[in-house]
């Protein structure tokens, strides 16, 4: 028997308490991605906002890199994986060999000279009412570029609004943005069809028409990190880490295009 709006079977959709593991539903959700980029040659430089430090030094698939305060005093080699979001506005990722667990992702504009970068790690134990993966956020500043326009923050801009993504043929997600710290998701095509969620979010603004934007699951333990460039190109950049379905840490790619729906704006009271 088939679904009278989509024609998939019925029998295809999942029962309330049978949730896809992080690595099914991540399985090809960056065959829309923007292309990778070389970063090789070049190096990174940035003071954060707490006064620590973040260089990188890119070969053509491995980068040398050292941070201090929050991300904690570090010096590794680690695969890099870069995408070129707009020209001199850059998506990278460290998915950490070096450190279990772990991922560093920086975003920046070398336009304005700021920087976003985004700590996320997995907690070794999960507690009943947290994610299990944790991020920190700090704004930053590049070394030897002079910088310009306001300093990247949280944002609440995208309060309101409602898109869809297309990530691949099989991957479609609708998500409502609902305060700073709250979205709401559905999965309207893919293993996750029927599920849906309110999971905790952050948001912040790295340029006209670029947001951070990432989340912690609760019934799964993984969190994302995003680009969204909601300019003309409206495309997303974004990567995922969390714990698979035989327990393990992993990292995955993800990507694709943006869909608005519409915006709605509160006419009183307005959400934290």
């Amino acid at each position: 028997m088939a679904d009278t709006q989509t024609g998939e079977p019925t029998d295809a959709r999942r029962g309330v308490d049978e949730w896809a593991t992080y690595d099914e539903f991540a399985a090809g959700i960056d065959t829309y991605r923007l292309p990778n980029v070389s970063l090789e040659g070049r190096s990174l430089a940035l003071t954060l906002d707490d006064g620590s430090a973040f260089t990188a030094d890119f070969g053509a698939t491995i980068a040398t890199w050292s941070a201090s305060g929050g991300i904690a005093e570090s010096r590794a080699e680690d695969p890099y994986d870069a995408v070129q979001v707009r020209p001199g506005v850059f998506f990278l990722n460290l998915p950490l060999e070096s450190r279990d667990r772990e991922a560093v992702t920086v975003v920046w504009s070398e336009r304005t000279g700021r920087a976003i970068v985004t700590h996320s790690r997995i907690d070794a134990e999960r507690v009943e009412g947290e994610p299990q993966v944790k991020q920190d956020f700090h704004a930053a500043t590049i070394d030897g570029a002079e910088a310009s326009g306001d300093a990247p923050a949280e944002s609440r801009d995208l309060i309101g609004m409602r898109n869809v993504y297309r990530y691949s043929p099989e991957h479609l997600y609708e998500h409502v943005y609902m305060s700073t710290e709250r979205y709401a998701w559905q999965n309207l095509q893919g293993v996750q069809r029927g599920h849906g969620d309110m999971d905790l979010s952050t948001v912040w603004k790295l340029d006209d028409g670029l947001y951070l934007f990432c989340f912690r699951e609760f019934r799964i333990s993984v969190a994302s990190v995003w680009l969204h460039d909601l300019g003309y190109d409206l495309m997303t950049t974004g990567i995922f880490l969390g714990i698979n379905g035989d327990g393990v840490s992993e990292h995955s790619r993800a990507g694709g295009h943006i869909y608005p729906l519409g915006t709605v704006t509160y006419p009183d009271a307005q959400p934290v």
